[in-house]
């Protein structure tokens, strides 16, 4: 019996298994030192409350959550509690010195703005992994409290050139069924439809679109069915 075979027979996963592996997994992940969190699970979706430290904390327990087979979504409503708080000033310096260190990053076209701990992202730049990369690098610096990525991508190629290389992109990986999911193009915006049996296939396909050049919006349509 093939592995695709087991999978589509596996029986659905109660709110509470389901619970329980989020707890597990949290627990596993050593990015994750709160003790704070709490996880409530309805009809699929994950609620995680309470606190952590720090936002890269809570970026990584949201990961943790979407991880867990038969999690459909993640509601994070984590707060984000400092053991020492640091000025706007000191955040910023970090922030400069952090995108300027990474050779990936033109960090001369963005523009980073503080306040109380939460940034804010602006500028231009030529590919979707670079802003991804910038927001990545200011998650983890310590003060911040949230971030609002408003870094814009600048289109590069047309939009049926963009939908040839998601395609080719989606066959390409071994984790995915190409044949169930759908790609559409409106301009520089791409939109996912079909069916996945993980959260983790969910985010692949969507990973996928957004390496293609010239993606400034992927709607991922896509659902979950395990």
């Amino acid at each position: 019996m093939s592995a695709d075979a087991t999978a589509a027979r596996a029986p659905a996963r109660s709110d509470d298994e389901i619970r329980n592996s989020v707890l597990m997994e949290l627990k596993w992940d050593p990015k994750i030192t709160s003790s704070d969190i709490g996880v409530a699970v309805k009809d699929g979706v994950a609620t995680l409350a309470g606190f952590v430290p720090s936002y890269w904390e809570k970026d990584a327990a949201e990961k943790a959550a979407k991880r867990v087979y038969g999690v459909k979504a993640v509601a994070n409503d984590l707060e984000v509690k400092l053991l020492m708080t640091r000025t706007d000033p000191e955040i910023a310096r970090d922030i400069v010195h952090e995108l300027e260190s990474h050779i990936s990053i033109p960090a001369e076209n963005i523009k980073a703005t503080v306040r109380s701990g939460w940034v804010t992202l602006e500028g231009r730049v030529d590919w979707q992994y670079q802003k991804v990369l910038a927001e990545s690098a200011v998650k983890k610096i310590r003060g911040v409290i949230g971030v609002s990525n408003k870094i814009e991508v600048k289109p590069a190629v047309s939009p049926a050139d963009i939908k040839s290389k998601i395609e080719d992109a989606l066959r390409r990986s071994a984790e995915l069924d190409a044949r169930r999911i759908s790609v559409e193009t409106e301009g520089s915006v791409v939109k996912l439809y079909g069916t996945v049996r993980s959260w983790a296939e969910r985010e692949e396909s969507e990973r996928a679109a957004w390496s293609a050049p010239g993606v400034t919006k992927v709607e991922n349509h896509i659902t979950v069915s395990p």
